[in-house]
Order: C-alpha cells, then sequence, then structure tokens
C-alpha cells in the first residue's frame, strides 16, 4: 500500500520526515508480502486495516514509527500486531495483570518444547512493548512515565511466573518436586526483583536484577532422580533465566543479571533461607543495604519471599537513625563521579551530575538513615517513599515536587532514548536525527528548548542532592568566628602542632586553662579506646572532632562545654553511627553542646542514651513539648507499628519515648521557654500516657492468658491507677519515682472466662505485677519509672492490688493521719472514667470527714518533724545550708500546711478537695477564706521559689540546698504561718 506524504509532513517535524517515510515504506512492503500470502490463503488482508485507519490513529502511527525504529522494525515483522492490539485496547490503555497472565498462559498452554516456550515469551513479550511504546509516545488519557514503568514491570512480572510456572511443570516428571517444607506448606523458588524491578518502576528496555532463593534443605520427591533442593533450585534457575535472557532469532525477552546475589557471580545462584540470613548479618556491604531497599518477591512462591525479606529487614534498617548511610552514598557516588569522568559520560543522565541516580540517592539515604525509626519509609518503590517525606518533616514539599517533577522529566528521556532501538542507555545522542527524535518523543520545539529544560532540572537535582549528600564541612566557614578554622582543629586533634602553637590556638579560641584543654584531648586521641577503634570508626571520630572543637569554642564557657560533651563522645565510641550523626548534622553539634554546657544531668543522659541525639536534628520538636493529646497520639501510632506480639520491641519503643519527650521538656526548660509549672505539667503528661499505654497492654497480655474477671470487658481495664505524691500533685521533676495505689471495683468472687482462668483476685495481682514490670523492666533503653507502692492500704505488708471497698474501709478504719495527708494528693491516672468517678467520691468522702483538730495538728506536726530530723539539715549545719525541702520554713511546711487545711477544713468546705495540687489548693484556701490573698500569694510564691532551685539543680547535677542567707523571707514567711496554723514553733 502507498502512504500520501502528508501523512508524515502532519504527524512529524520537518527534520523526521525522512524517517517517517522509510519506516512507513518498510511497512508497506511488509503489508504487501502479508497481503500476498493472505490472498493465497482467502484471509483477510492485512492492508484493509491499515488503509481503513482514522486520520488520528494515522497520525499516530507515523509518529510513532518515525520515532521509534524497534517500533517500527516490529510492525514490519509483524504488520497483523497492530490490529491486534487495537483490538485488546493496547493502543490506549494498559492491560491489567490479570489479563496479561491469562494471555500469556493460553499462549503457552500445549507447548511442549523449551525452544518453543522462549519463542512464544519473546513474542509475547514484543507485542506487549510495542504497545507500551505506543501508549508512552503519544500518552492517551493522561498515561505517564510511572504508568510506563509500572506496565514494564508487570510485564517481567508476569514472563517470569509464567516461564518459572511452565519449567516446574515441564521438569517435575525428571527432577521432581520440592519436599514440603516443615509447617507442611509446599516449597517453590521465590524470585526477589531488586532495583527498579522491585521498585514497580522499570525502564523500557530494563534489565532485570534478581535474587533467588528458596526456604528450606531437602530432596525433591517424585522425579526419576531425587535432587538435592540447592541442585534443584540452581537447575531451575538456570533455566529461568535462559528462558527471558537468551538471545534466539526472536531476541531476547528480558536481560537478566544476578549480581546482586551474595557473593555476586562468585556465589551460589540460588540461596537458602539461612543462608543468606547468615551472609546478610555477618558479612552484608553497605551496597547491598542499598540494594535490599528495593527487594520485592515478584515470581514464585510470594509469600515465603515475603518472609523472607521481613527477616532480613534489621540489615536494612537499623533500629537507630544510621548517618552512617550518608557516607557511604557519598562514597558510592564519588566512585560513580569518577568513572564519569574517567569515560566523559556527563552527557549520561543517569549517573552524570544532577541524573537520575542523584534522586535515588537523596530518597535512599532518608529510608537508610530513617527507615528503622519511620517505618513509612520501608517501601520498595521510589515514588511511595519519596512522597512520604514532607509528612515525617524530612523534605519540605516544595523540594519533593520539584524532585518529583525533575525525575520524571529525567525517566521521561530515558524511555525515549531507549524507545528508539529497544536498547539500555541513557546517554544523550551525538547525531541530530537521534536528538530529533528524543525531542520529538518529548515534545519539545527542538532539541536547544529540550536541553534547556534537562539542564534546569539537572542543576534543581544537584542542589537538593548536595544539600542532602555534600559534606557537612563545605557547609561551614573555612574559620571560624574564634579565629581557628577547621583544618587547625583537625592538627590541634591529631597532635601535629607544637604544644606552644597548640595553647596559642586554645587561647585564641577562649578557653580557660589551655594546658589542662591540651592534656583532655591529648589524653582521649591516645587513650586505648580511640586506639583500639576500627578504620571506619576512626574516620568518623576524626571527621567530627574538628568540629565539635569549633562548636565548642563557639560557646560562652568552653571548657565547661568540652568537659560535659566529652564523655557522650567516649560513650558512643563503639556505636559509630553517631559519631556521623553528629559529624553530617554540624547543627545538631551546636544544640548538643547548648543544652550540655549548662545541665550534666542532659549530658548524662544523652550519654546514657545517645539514641537521643535523634531529637536534636528537629529543633522545632526539640524546644517545643507536645501537649498530652499529641503525646498520647504520638505514643499510640509508634506502638501500633509494631507486632502485638514484640515485647521487647514495644518496652523498647516506650522508653524512647519517654527519654525523648523528658529531653524536649528539659531543652525548653534550658532554653527558658517554659514557666516552671509547664515544666511539671509536661513531665506529668508524659507519665499518665505512659501510664495509659502501659495499663491497656499489661490488660490485654493478661486477658489474653487468662479471660477477663466477671462484668469485666476484654477491651477497656476494669481498673485504676492512682498517682500520689508529685505524679498526684502534677509536679513531677526529671527523675521523679511514681507513687502508685492500684485498685478494682470488683467483689473479688468469681473467675476469669478464658482458656486458663484465674480467681478474680489472682488475676489483678497478675495485672499488677504485669504494670510494675513494664514499667520498672531494663532494655537497652534503660527503665520507664522507679515504682514505690508503699502508699497502698497497708504498706509493703498489703496487698499490691485493692478493691475500692476495700481500699475505702482502711481509710475509715486503720489509715493513719499520714495516709489521709497522701490522699490529699491522689488522683486517677489511667483507667476507666466511670470507674475514676466513683474513685473521686469515695476520696472526697475520706476527706471530708469530721476530725479532731487539735489530733489531726499533732499528728501533723509529729510527722513533719520526724522528717526533718531525718532529712533535714544537722543543726550544726544550719547556719550554713539551708535544705530548700526538708528545713523548717521549707517545700515540705508548705505540702504539710495545704494537707492540713484540707483535712481541717473539707467536713465545711468540701470543694477544697476537688484539686490535688499544692498551687490550687492555696488558691481554694484563699477563695473560701481561710487564707488571705496576701498569705496565700505569699506561699505560692514561696513555694514555687523552692521548686525552681530544686528544679534547677536536678538539672545542673546539685544537691537542693542554698547558702542560709538566701530565700530567708520565704522562709520566714512559712515558719510564721506554720506557727499559726499549727501551733508548734518552726
Amino acid at each position: 500500500m502507498q502512504w500520501d506524504d502528508k501523512v508524515y509532513r502532519q504527524a512529524l517535524p520537518e527534520a523526521l520526515w525522512t524517517n517517517g517515510r522509510q519506516a512507513l515504506e518498510a511497512l508497506s512492503s511488509a503489508l504487501d508480502k502479508a497481503d500476498n500470502v493472505a490472498s493465497m490463503t482467502d484471509r483477510p488482508l492485512p492492508s484493509r486495516y491499515y488503509q481503513a485507519l482514522d486520520p488520528e490513529t494515522t497520525r499516530a502511527l507515523c509518529r510513532v514509527v518515525g520515532i521509534s525504529r524497534f517500533a517500527g522494525d516490529t510492525l514490519a515483522r509483524f504488520p497483523d500486531w497492530l490490529e491486534a492490539l487495537a483490538a485488546r485496547g493496547e493502543l490506549d490503555a494498559t492491560p491489567a495483570r490479570a489479563e496479561l497472565r491469562a494471555w500469556l498462559e493460553a499462549l503457552l498452554e500445549g507447548i511442549e518444547d523449551e525452544e518453543a516456550m522462549h519463542r512464544v515469551i519473546r513474542r509475547f513479550r514484543r507485542a506487549r512493548m510495542l504497545g507500551i511504546v505506543w501508549r508512552d509516545l503519544e500518552r492517551p488519557a493522561g498515561l505517564g512515565m510511572w504508568d510506563t514503568a509500572r506496565a514494564v514491570t508487570e510485564l517481567a512480572e508476569v514472563c517470569l511466573d509464567a516461564a518459572l510456572g511452565w519449567l516446574e511443570a515441564f521438569y517435575a516428571p525428571r527432577w521432581g518436586r520440592p519436599a514440603f517444607c516443615a509447617d507442611g506448606q509446599p516449597q517453590r523458588l521465590v524470585v526477589l526483583g531488586m532495583g527498579k524491578l522491585g521498585a514497580g518502576e522499570l525502564n523500557l528496555s530494563s534489565d532485570i536484577d534478581l535474587i533467588f532463593a528458596f526456604a528450606e534443605k531437602g530432596e525433591t520427591q517424585g522425579g526419576r532422580k531425587p535432587l538435592a533442593h540447592q541442585e534443584y533450585f540452581t537447575k531451575l534457575g538456570q533455566r529461568l533465566i535462559a528462558a527471558l535472557d537468551a538471545v534466539t532469532k526472536d531476541g531476547f525477552a528480558f536481560r537478566v543479571d544476578m549480581r546482586l546475589r551474595p557473593l555476586g557471580d562468585g556465589g551460589p545462584l540460588v540461596g537458602s533461607f539461612s543462608m543468606l540470613s547468615s551472609y546478610y548479618q555477618d558479612q552484608g556491604r553497605e551496597w547491598e543495604r542499598y540494594a535490599m531497599l528495593k527487594a520485592r518477591p515478584v515470581a514464585g512462591d510470594i509469600e515465603a519471599g515475603q518472609a523472607l525479606l521481613a527477616s532480613l529487614r534489621p540489615f536494612v534498617y537499623r533500629r537507630y537513625l544510621d548517618f552512617g548511610a550518608i557516607e557511604s552514598l557519598r562514597e558510592l557516588k564519588a566512585m560513580i563521579n569518577r568513572e564519569v569522568k574517567r569515560k566523559s559520560m556527563e552527557g549520561n543522565i543517569k549517573l552524570g551530575s544532577g541524573g537520575i541516580r542523584e534522586v535515588e540517592f537523596v530518597v535512599q539515604a532518608f529510608q537508610l538513615i530513617r527507615g528503622g525509626r519511620d517505618t513509612e519509609l520501608q517501601v520498595a518503590s521510589l515514588r511511595q517513599a519519596l512522597e512520604r517525606l514532607p509528612a515525617l518533616g524530612l523534605l519540605p514539599e516544595t523540594v519533593v515536587e520539584e524532585l518529583e517533577e525533575d525525575y520524571v522529566l529525567l525517566r521521561d528521556v530515558e524511555h525515549a532514548l531507549q524507545a528508539l532501538d529497544d536498547r539500555q542507555t541513557q546517554t544523550l545522542p551525538e547525531d541530530e536525527s537521534e536528538r530529533a527524535r528524543i525531542a520529538c518523543a518529548l515534545n519539545a520545539a527542538d532539541w536547544p528548548a529540550l536541553v534547556e529544560r534537562l539542564e534546569a532540572a539537572r542543576a534543581r537535582v544537584r542542589r537538593h542532592f548536595d544539600a542532602v549528600i555534600a559534606e557537612p564541612e563545605e557547609e561551614l566557614d573555612g574559620e571560624s568566628t574564634a579565629g581557628v578554622g577547621l583544618d587547625e582543629w583537625r592538627l590541634l586533634w591529631r597532635g601535629e602542632l607544637e604544644e606552644e602553637e597548640a595553647l596559642a590556638k586554645l587561647e585564641a579560641a577562649g578557653f580557660g586553662e589551655p594546658a589542662a584543654v591540651l592534656k583532655r584531648l591529648t589524653g582521649f586521641y591516645h587513650s586505648r579506646a580511640v586506639q583500639s577503634m576500627q578504620r571506619i570508626g576512626f574516620e568518623r571520630l576524626d571527621a567530627l572532632m574538628p568540629l565539635l572543637l569549633d562548636a565548642v569554642a563557639e560557646h560562652d564557657a568552653p571548657n565547661t562545654a568540652l568537659e560535659r560533651v566529652q564523655p557522650l563522645i567516649e560513650a558512643v565510641l563503639r556505636r559509630t553511627a553517631y559519631l556521623a550523626l553528629l559529624r553530617e548534622n554540624p547543627q545538631a553539634l551546636t544544640h548538643l553542646i547548648a543544652l550540655c554546657a549548662p545541665s550534666p544531668w542532659i549530658a548524662r543522659q544523652l550519654a546514657r542514651y545517645p539514641l537521643l541525639l535523634d531529637e536534636l536534628l528537629t529543633p522545632e520538636t526539640l524546644y517545643t513539648p507536645a501537649d498530652k493529646a499529641a503525646l498520647a497520639d504520638e505514643l499510640r501510632q509508634t506502638l501500633s507499628r509494631l507486632p502485638e506480639e514484640d515485647e521487647e520491641a514495644q518496652l523498647e519503643a516506650l522508653r524512647v519515648f519517654k527519654h525523648a519527650k523528658t529531653l524536649h521538656v528539659a531543652a525548653s526548660d534550658i532554653a527558658g521557654t517554659r514557666h516552671l509549672m509547664k515544666v511539671s505539667d509536661y513531665l506529668t503528661y508524659i507519665a499518665e500516657v505512659i501510664l495509659d499505654a502501659v495499663l491497656a497492654m499489661a490488660w490485654k497480655h493478661v486477658a489474653k492468658k487468662h479471660g477477663v474477671p466477671p462484668g469485666a470487658s476484654e477491651f477497656e481495664p476494669a481498673f485504676l491507677i492512682v498517682g500520689y505524691g508529685k505524679l498526684g500533685g502534677i509536679e513531677l521533676g526529671y527523675g521523679s519515682d511514681l507513687d502508685l495505689v492500684f485498685l478494682h471495683d470488683s467483689d473479688g468472687k468469681g473467675a476469669t472466662d478464658g482458656a486458663r482462668p484465674l480467681d478474680t483476685p489472682v488475676f489483678y495481682t497478675r495485672l499488677g505485677q504485669r504494670i510494675i514490670h513494664l514499667l520498672t523492666a531494663t532494655t537497652p533503653a534503660g527503665s520507664l519509672y522507679e515504682v514505690d507502692m508503699r502508699l497502698r492500704p497497708s504498706g509493703n505488708a498489703g496487698l499490691l492490688v485493692t478493691s475500692l471497698k476495700a481500699f475505702g474501709d482502711y481509710q475509715r478504719q486503720n489509715a493513719w493521719t499520714w495516709e489521709h495527708q497522701a490522699l490529699v494528693r491522689s488522683r486517677v491516672v489511667a483507667g476507666p472514667s466511670a470507674l475514676a468517678e466513683k474513685f473521686d467520691a469515695l476520696r472526697l468522702a475520706l476527706l471530708a470527714r469530721p476530725r479532731a483538730l487539735e489530733t489531726l495538728k499533732a499528728d501533723v506536726a509529729g510527722m513533719r518533724q520526724k522528717m526533718r530530723d531525718h532529712l533535714g539539715t544537722r543543726p550544726v549545719d544550719q547556719a550554713a545550708r539551708f535544705n530548700l525541702k526538708h528545713d523548717a520554713g521549707g517545700m515540705v511546711d508548705i505540702e504539710f500546711l495545704c494537707q492540713y487545711g484540707v483535712l481541717a477544713l473539707a467536713e465545711k468546705t468540701p470543694a477544697l478537695t476537688t484539686h490535688s495540687d499544692n498551687i490550687r489548693i492555696l488558691e481554694s484556701l484563699a477563695e473560701h477564706g481561710y487564707l488571705s490573698d496576701e498569705e496565700a500569694h505569699a506561699l505560692r510564691e514561696a513555694y514555687l521559689a523552692y521548686r525552681s532551685r530544686t528544679h534547677r539543680a536536678a538539672l545542673t547535677g546539685d544537691k537542693p540546698v542554698v547558702e542560709a542567707d538566701q530565700l530567708v523571707e520565704q522562709r520566714e514567711t512559712v515558719s510564721r504561718l506554720w506557727k499559726r496554723f499549727l501551733g508548734h514553733g518552726a
């Protein structure tokens, strides 16, 4: 048949008219031959379909074959395929995976030799690729790059799985089938897709990277000769590779690359699960972690493949933030840069500056560094991982939008390059005709216009890449404000300066006693711990120390800052990921020093729990503690990511959460952005949220084993945790323990309804023990809280858990006055609201009972005197020191005044029992006329002054003691009011 010249003149730019004419002429010649054959067999002439094409399809045909030699050659060989593709709708839409599989299985049905199977696979793949190239160049119905990548991926997976299934059946009579696994499940080859296949984002003409595995060793069964599983799966894997990769007269289906398997070309083709686990645990290298990011089961036993990858997840995703990954990515990028430069590959849009690989590196960096913590990043797809970065606060939305848009452009160009000849290439062409094809494929006006777009995109990619991957030293000036540059700090740290010059540098940088500082640094450098470090660890320390010294020198008290930060560095010498974290984030160093210099407590916490260093990376949350609702939501999300049966992980997560949130409070405290009472509020919120979670976890654990008591629900704990002391009074400090009492509302009769029933009292005792275990068990992240249960009825001699009725009876009949004082500071901190209301009513009734005032005064004063005698400053030292808490006129006097006021007056004024914290009790006493406003204000200010000093002492590591000539006015006020109300001198 003949084509009108205006067809290709309308469809193609002038530079491609010749291409279009030649491709259509080749197709015409093929159609003529096909018509001759068809005419001899009375079949419809293929040319009639083309002659009947509408103008739009004709234009599209001319454009596709004018750009893609692969499309033109394919139609010239198989001219009837266009009609078949159109009939299946493949020119306009991507077939569903199920349709692809059904088509291929139908074609393979009845095939009885491998050569014929190879031919079917290759022709099937070529036909589908013709449709994919057509859709990619024409972009019908808004299809784009991601649709193309998905279509190629699904095609590869369908070909892999169909070929594998055919081979298993074909060789079953000879080799048999693998023995079942120990759990009774059948065993098949596991095919892991790596790289872009695993990500679901294959190129138009991509290699497919594979790893083969099998679950368990054994022997095949049912064949002529049994084979060891290793041999069977190796033979099967070899046949599968040939089914796709071997070049026949029909070409190939997919080039297969097996070099990502353990030990590469030198390793076994197939590995058992146990072998793979052992290899990655003992020998796995950094680049293999990157490779495993994209691993995904794509054929064979998908479920077993998912189980294998789950077992390898700890190798890929570290529990801590792994900034060492950036170093490795940087080294890998440097190696690629050298290769690009050596081979003059700047025109390579994958490996060159600002290319596809750099976008992948940015995403991989965040996945490797944070994927263990932010499990949302544990996805094989680059697109999914990239789009999840803004919600995690890792990249701004605008940056992600730019990266995705530029990545799509780069991949579109890559697809256009590969569409020309179905050849894997990422190099921009030099030939003008080739350039015209690519420009036309991208709908660019011409090649220079396309290059302009590409260069702008690559410049943006390189900028974002540098922001994540570049050397951290490049972000700093060569010389600090202290007048000492990083190179000089490096020489000083290594001991390569003369002593006199080193001392001069330290003095110029603001260090007092430079000789002592130099001795400290020299001793550290030559210490056994440093000198015995492995190479990579020492390199990280050596890179960090100049940055650390530079940051320390910027502090107002550099000697103190160095003295408090160095123990932290010593503590993480064997956990060098933290050295990498500080080196990669100079701003984190600044925050570290700003917090540790004024607070030895923070310095000790960070040295004890280095994972808290992660918190320094987000200053917007570091100095802004979350409110209770936000804390509860964050903890719920954190725990929901963990398997319910993994108690160790849950315990660790609770502890990390507590330490991190406490650090946020301390940071805001040091920065002066939070009032004292707010600090205690936040510390109390943390405890309450944790207690809520622990109660729910404990209830679920015990109920799962034993069922629940009569009338209780499986889903809501019928149990109260009551906080006393500082927790009850909303006055928690750093390191406070928790005074707790456990209550339930059962009559104690009956048993639980589970498979292993317990008497109801035993159930509640087990529940209480479980709660204490969850709070106090020690993990690598320490414990949650010390728990004090001595305020329960009868103290240590009493039951661990008490019913509300028994609690009320004890308080009415047997409790001492000091136990009623403690009850003033009590409140429900975890448990159902209906049960909490019962406790509140009981507490009010107990506190509002009539009391003999003289007896009450004597009891309160007597208890106070005992505490002063045991805990206060010795009389011989009182002229010099004042204990803020326990000495006369101190904090405890105010607390006892409040407790006495409630116990003495609540009978007449029940509203005094409403609050459990001292500040609001004082306000209530004033509101009801028992204190003047001036007296309440004076007590309030004295109490806050004492707490503030005590609080600050906890942060600075000092004792809650001041000189005797300090806070004199406050002490006198408290003593005067104590004498007035309790009738005893202070």
